[in-house]
């Protein structure tokens, strides 16, 4: 697999926006008071929100949902494609970055996407304008040899099969818990998360921290 496998196989703007927002949120509820691979930034600037992926061994995965669109990048350590492994000057690999639209060229450059020396992080990019009716990315050749050459095989692994049971097993893999897959249906499906949810799925869950966060994420709540 392939950015341009990705690009073909990713929902509308507003649907991946939505599956981002209840896999941050069914992770919070997992883990309140930990390091989680998914999280939701709704105020991530004044009219920006970021969804991000982050796995604790350097890979990274980042999407802004902008009025003017959405921009996704991510990185894959071990990657052929890696901007540290085929230059004696960092670079990114070629026609990753060079057909970025003008109105989403700012994040190749922004701080949170690159390195300490200004380098951008990155083996895989895509993005949608607002009015457009597909996914894009540029024109890369890839090297021989690899299956899953910039890492998208399993960057977006949750978000190309955006079914609860899915999550319930990255969830019982990474947690080494039982997930009721009822309460992420719920959670999936966006509905009001409510305080016998959280503790429905993690009984040990600080309920108002979690619902604290929830709010803080935009996440619909039930009353209370």
């Amino acid at each position: 697999m392939t950015v341009h496998d990705v690009a073909r196989a990713l929902p509308d703007i507003a649907t991946l926006r939505n599956l981002c927002r209840s896999i941050a949120m069914a992770e919070a509820v997992l883990n309140p008071d930990g390091e989680r691979e998914h999280c939701f930034m709704p105020s991530w600037s004044e009219a920006e929100e970021l969804a991000s992926l982050r796995n604790g061994s350097g890979d990274e995965l980042d999407i802004v949902f902008a009025p003017t669109g959405a921009y996704i990048r991510g990185f894959d350590h071990e990657s052929p494609l890696s901007p540290y492994g085929h230059e004696d000057l960092p670079a990114p690999w070629p026609g990753v970055l060079d057909s970025v639209p003008e109105v989403f060229r700012r994040y190749i450059d922004e701080p949170a996407f690159t390195d300490e020396d200004g380098c951008p992080v990155v083996t895989v990019c895509l993005w949608r304008t607002a009015v457009a009716t597909s996914w894009e990315a540029g024109p890369i050749t890839y090297p021989d040899g690899h299956s899953d050459p910039d890492g998208s095989d399993w960057l977006f692994e949750l978000l190309l099969d955006p079914t609860p049971e899915a999550f319930r097993s990255f969830a019982e893999d990474y947690y080494e818990t039982s997930v009721d897959v009822e309460i992420i249906r719920h959670i999936y499906a966006l509905r009001p998360l409510g305080r016998s949810h959280i503790v429905a799925l993690n009984p040990s869950a600080p309920v108002e921290t979690v619902l604290a966060e929830a709010k803080a994420m935009g996440y619909p709540l039930a009353a209370q």
